[in-house]
């Protein structure tokens, strides 16, 4: 169906992407497509349960589509891999994430990633990934991005960035440069509130902009917005999903980008507690997007529809506006979606071979492991004396009943190597955790605590244990990061620290090897964890 056949409530439909809360196609989303004829839908972990299941909610969505247009929807997601990943169940790869694979730093690692993760979604039927995150992440108290980022070097986030594009492209699925102009310098987390950049153009063009400008380059279908405030573009304060000089006349005609643009999700408290889901949609369209994003609430997106067909109606959006975005839509429709099937395919469980996928997982996760530094000479470990383990980990994951959930600590990891008892705690720790480990801890010559931060610094309760965990061992403890590289920032006298940025089973492997002596580390930071530790840094055992 071209651009003419389309009835405005058609044209203003294709602009939107929506999200629905179950398994199988519900009233929500039936709505949705039927009444209100929207252009693509979003999963998250609430729609999967398993790969058939899915591949079979994408195949009924586009035949709840075909009576009302012959346009396919996009299906999207958020699968950047590592620690943001919507699908993380039984019979999927779970895919290292950016961090991950800065810190490995091989580029061709990271393009047959992003190629191996295109081909699963692909057989998914989604046609659509919110990915890569090209944001610079320079700020080691962000609370959003940290190990979604590739890291702090703007070059070496542009040509990884640019490798994964490469490889999910390739295959036939739309990539998404996100968060556009930059949100990796920032303190506060837009999902909750707004935040601002408040650095020149001069540097904005130095550090932010590079990883865009590569996408760019390199082809990227999408790139999203950020909703964060940069002044250094922008006069009014308004985030950039809202600005006319940062959509269009730095993106579009400074930077060339001919791709779409679409939002991120206008239900974040950064647009939804100010202007409101409704208006955000209309100011977003005025300010250049051409696809917009509303995730979760029946009510917010039928009211963002309708709101932008009144504007169009009243004039404050000329219908000349909304075609060039529809005009774009359809175009990338036509490139990357194939003719629909006439039923669900056959899902091989698993979708990659084991023996095709692991070996290179492994391969990522055995060249990520960093050894920051080991000062006190802690490493290997000594295969014959007695070993303790303290693993922290977020209570949501582990003690909820849900698909997906796995646990794989690291004294299940070295038991091939030495035998090793281990004491579990949460990533916020209670007094009573904090004492039992303490009490345990004396009756172990070897101490390894692995942490976990979520948030932008470790927690109070992770760094209390460190610091007696540290005085009773006289210095002869072990910390592993799985996740935050900037732990050590906040208990800088342990003199033997690892940086690992994920707790994937491979990754956790990966570690005890290292640990053990096993494999020699050869990350390198892709951060910059204080003066003492600059980005590149890695040490040897």
């Amino acid at each position: 169906m071209s651009l003419n056949e389309l009835t405005l409530p058609e044209k203003i439909g294709q602009l939107f992407i929506c999200g629905f809360h179950t398994l199988v196609p519900d009233e929500q989303i039936k709505t949705l497509i039927e009444q209100y004829h929207i252009g693509g839908v979003v999963y998250f972990r609430r729609n999967i349960a398993t790969a058939q299941q899915l591949a079979d909610l994408s195949y009924h969505l586009q035949e709840i589509s075909k009576p009302q247009t012959d346009i396919p929807l996009f299906v999207s997601i958020d699968q950047e891999g590592g620690m943001v990943s919507r699908i993380d169940h039984e019979g999927f790869t779970r895919f290292p994430g950016s961090m991950s694979l800065g810190a490995a730093n091989q580029l061709e690692l990271t393009e047959k990633i992003a190629s191996m993760a295109a081909d699963e979604l692909i057989q998914l039927g989604i046609n659509l990934n919110f990915a890569p995150v090209v944001d610079v992440n320079n700020n080691a108290a962000n609370p959003v991005i940290g190990v979604r980022s590739f890291g702090e070097d703007p070059h070496l986030v542009a040509e990884h960035g640019a490798a994964a594009i490469k490889g999910f492209q390739d295959k036939g699925v739309s990539a998404t440069a996100k968060h556009f102009p930059g949100h990796g310098d920032t303190a506060v987390d837009s999902h909750l509130g707004l935040a601002v950049v408040p650095h020149s153009k001069e540097r904005m063009y130095a550090i932010e902009l590079p990883p865009f400008q590569k996408a760019i380059q390199e082809g990227v279908d999408m790139i999203m917005t950020a909703h964060v405030i940069f002044p250094a573009f922008e006069s009014e304060e308004i985030p950039a999903t809202l600005s006319y000089d940062v959509l269009t006349t730095l993106l579009r005609k400074e930077l060339n980008f001919e791709g779409l643009i679409v939002t991120d999700c206008l239900e974040m408290h950064a647009i939804s507690k100010s202007i409101g889901v409704a208006e955000g949609a209309v100011k977003s369209l005025q300010a250049g997007a051409d696809l917009v994003l509303v995730s979760h609430t029946l009510e917010d997106q039928v009211a963002a529809i309708q709101a932008v067909l009144d504007a169009v109606q009243s004039g404050r959006i000329t219908e000349e506006r909304i075609n060039e975005s529809v005009s774009r839509i359809l175009d990338l429709k036509n490139k990357r979606i194939g003719s629909i099937t006439d039923k669900a395919p056959e899902i091989p469980v698993p979708l990659t071979p084991v023996d095709k996928v692991e070996p290179m997982l492994r391969q990522v996760a055995e060249q990520s492991i960093t050894l920051v530094n080991d000062e006190a000479r802690n490493l290997p470990l000594k295969k014959d004396v007695s070993t303790l383990t303290v693993w922290a980990e977020v209570r949501h994951f582990t003690e909820v009943d849900e698909p997906g959930v796995f646990r794989y600590t690291l004294v299940e990891a070295l038991q091939p190597y030495l035998k090793a008892e281990e004491i579990i705690i949460g990533s916020h720790p209670t007094d009573e955790e904090i004492a039992s480990v303490l009490e345990r801890s004396v009756n172990y010559d070897q101490v390894v605590v692995v942490t976990y931060t979520s948030e932008g610094s470790l927690p109070s309760g992770q760094k209390l244990l460190i610091d007696k965990l540290y005085e009773l061992t006289q210095g002869k403890l072990i910390v592993v990061s799985t996740r935050n590289p900037y732990d050590i920032n906040e208990v800088p006298q342990v003199g033997t620290y690892l940086c690992a940025y994920e707790n994937r089973p491979v990754t956790v492997d990966a570690i005890a090897k290292v640990l053990v002596g096993e494999v020699i580390p050869a990350g390198k930071l892709p951060v910059s964890l204080g003066s003492k530790y600059p980005a590149g840094t890695g040490a040897s055992i």
